[in-house]
């Protein structure tokens, strides 16, 4: 029969797509000169006491609904290092904690920033309804750390309260670490 020869073929031929495109491998099919010649450097990953940090300007939110910015400035004043990733962040309200969620709508690069190169992360949130404690959150302070490093920095928070999605989630979310001028 015919079917069967087809079928396999379908088969071999999504089985080969994939495995052409699954990998985590940076080996660079598609990569440029300065990426192949980053993989290659011996830099390692990021320590946050090896940056000046710049926690804002924020760009505020005006009014409730509203969405405003944080940027996170990062600059290296040390060797050659590597970050990879979504910071882990935490946004604080007097005794109470809200893990940040990571932005899935963009990709986390890696970045190699020389001495005085500098990263930014964007920090996102949709602003609540002030006085109101079921749509808002008066956050004081959020807390971050690098990827593969445990040290916590902790920063005032600059802006007006937060909306809550749930009793677990704020409406805020952490980009990716990416290359300042970028």
């Amino acid at each position: 029969m015919r079917t069967t020869p087809v079928a396999l073929t379908a088969v071999l031929v999504a089985a080969l797509t994939l495995t052409a495109c699954g990998s985590d491998n940076d080996s660079g099919n598609d990569s440029d000169d300065t990426t192949k010649s980053s993989t290659s450097d011996k830099s390692t990953a990021c320590k946050a006491d090896q940056f000046g940090i710049e926690f804002g300007p924020s760009n505020a939110a005006p009014a409730a609904g509203d969405t405003g910015t944080v940027p996170v400035t990062l600059t290296n004043r040390d060797a050659t290092c590597t970050l990879k990733g979504i910071p882990g962040t935490d946004a604080y309200a007097g005794g109470t904690s809200w893990a940040i969620s990571p932005d899935k709508s963009a990709p986390a690069p890696t970045t190699t920033l020389a001495k005085d190169a500098s990263a930014t992360f964007t920090i996102t949130y949709v602003r609540g309804v002030a006085g109101d404690a079921k749509k808002a959150a008066d956050v004081d302070t959020v807390k971050f750390t690098l990827p593969g490093d445990k040290a916590v920095q902790s920063y005032k928070w600059p802006d007006a309260e937060v909306a809550v999605k749930s009793a677990n989630e704020l409406d805020m979310t952490v980009g990716p670490l990416v290359q300042a001028g970028d």
